[in-house]
């Protein structure tokens, strides 16, 4: 579902892939966070994503012009991944409030892997 708002002048539609994009580039910005992940169902395996298709790693959800953000990500070897979680949370709900005027509902984070960053 598109995110809808209306006022004298007209309305605004968002495309969720929008939010996406702009939610995915605010997630990689965010201390521990090495990048967003995708899992092959087919053998399982987990591919990090490059920066032009950050948006395949996570999913967005506009219900009543509420969001809900599923993160898949890789964070880094050693680092708290409560306080990984802490950061992405307070970022990414700021930062996409701010960019669409609609509420994030709830955001939610799944490590599907650790890297060690040199």
């Amino acid at each position: 579902m598109k995110g809808r708002m209306s006022n004298e002048l007209g309305s605004i539609v968002i495309d969720p892939g929008v939010i996406a994009t702009y939610a995915g580039s605010v997630a990689v910005e965010c201390f521990g966070i090495v990048g967003m992940a995708i899992v092959n169902m087919k053998d399982g395996l987990v591919r990090l994503l490059k920066r032009d298709s950050l948006e395949r790693g996570l999913s967005v959800r506009i219900e009543e012009n509420r969001i809900t953000i599923d993160f898949h990500v890789i964070v880094s070897y050693g680092v708290s991944i409560s306080a990984v979680a802490d950061n992405l949370f307070g970022n990414v709900k700021y930062r996409v409030e701010e960019f669409t005027g609609m509420e994030v509902e709830k955001i939610n984070m799944f490590v599907e892997g650790v890297r060690v960053i040199d």
